[in-house]
């Protein structure tokens, strides 16, 4: 089967052409990125309104450029799949008002993806990978710990109770004066530092949930570079060992913990070997966390799952082989569906998950 996937949740426009496989992932025919890094750099972060008009303006093109690197027309598709949620509103519409298009166009399928379960089952795409499997899914937006089940079937163990992950990073850089995007800019300038100079505190450490916090950790760090300004490049760089050797640190104790709890649990994953930990997110980049990771995994007996650099971002391949999923256990749409569909901002992986602590709620 072949499905066209098209993401627009934030600021990558993407489109991609999947085929199904025999039973060992996918063959991606096309996967065509247009990246809108340059157009928010000097904003320090993504600027909805930008990123919205930029979908409107390259979406077509990169819709046509996917197809014509995967040598089909449309006729050829058996769906087409799009990310309907969460993200920025305005990039949902520019998405979705495009599938909706393409769809009732050529008589096709629609299905409406969660940005979050494309992430989810990523893996899935490149390796034999069988549920039930533990995810811990880290980007700009979401922090997580899943225990996915099967496509649909996902339970939150913990996430996070403020700032994002990826948004920690970002804002990291933005304080310590270093560009957009956050991420690979900490952690270029980390490998330059001296971890043992600045200690940062630890949030969550060894706290009997599995939840995570940021915020904390962020102000601390600004609290730091008021006492160090005017600062040096070689003190930003210790300042980023030490933000890095902190989320790291504690993002291992919030995992190690969830392996254990779902050791203990009587719908754990097979034997202790059988146990598998999927890291999915933009921010499963980091090669200090994979390093940290592969460690804590080795000694636990765990296997340890990656999606390829490409699939970690925001891209187009993601969601149509999470529409492939999709059909693949009877949960296609129709075309009757396509003008009832709505974008959708918010879109819990398990809508049955408790409020995690913060904004109101008590632990």
């Amino acid at each position: 089967m072949l499905v066209l996937g098209i993401e627009t949740t934030c600021d990558e426009t993407a489109a991609a052409v999947v085929a199904s496989g025999d039973g060992d992932g996918g063959r991606v025919l096309s996967d065509i990125v247009w990246s809108q890094v340059s157009a928010h750099a000097g904003y320090g972060g993504v600027v909805p309104e930008i990123a919205a008009r930029s979908h409107v303006e390259m979406l077509d093109i990169v819709i046509a450029r996917a197809m014509e690197k995967s040598d089909l027309n449309f006729e050829q598709l058996d769906a087409i799949a799009v990310a309907a949620g969460p993200g920025l509103i305005g990039g949902l519409l520019v998405g979705l008002t495009m599938a909706k298009a393409v769809a009732m166009v050529h008589g096709q399928p629609l299905l409406p993806i969660n940005h979050l379960e494309a992430h989810a089952l990523s893996a899935r795409l490149e390796t034999q990978l069988a549920f039930p499997y533990l995810l811990l899914l880290v980007s700009g937006g979401h922090t997580q710990l899943l225990h996915v089940h099967g496509v649909g079937l996902y339970r939150r163990l913990g996430t996070t109770v403020d700032d994002a992950l990826g948004e920690a990073f970002d804002k990291t850089a933005r304080v310590l004066g270093l560009p957009y995007p956050g991420g690979p800019s900490v952690e270029r300038a980390a490998q330059r530092g001296k971890e043992g100079r600045f200690f940062l505190p630890r949030p969550m450490l060894g706290h009997p949930s599995l939840h995570f916090s940021f915020s904390g950790l962020k102000t601390a760090l600004q609290q730091l570079v008021k006492a160090h300004l005017p600062l040096d490049d070689q003190t930003v760089a210790d300042l980023c060992a030490a933000f890095q050797s902190a989320v790291v640190e504690t993002i291992s104790d919030r995992v190690g913990r969830a392996i254990a709890l779902l050791r203990q649990r009587e719908d754990s994953a097979g034997s202790d070997d059988d146990l598998v930990l999927v890291l999915a997110g933009g921010v499963a980049s980091n090669e200090h966390l994979r390093a940290s990771l592969r460690c804590l995994c080795t000694s636990l007996s765990v296997r340890l799952v990656f999606p390829s650099p490409s699939l970690c971002t925001d891209n187009g391949a993601m969601i149509a082989w999470a529409g492939l999923e999709h059909l693949a256990v009877g949960k296609g749409g129709s075309l009757h569906d396509v003008l009832s569909l709505s974008p959708r901002a918010r879109w819990p992986l398990d809508p049955h998950a408790a409020p995690a602590p913060g904004a109101g709620v008590k632990a």
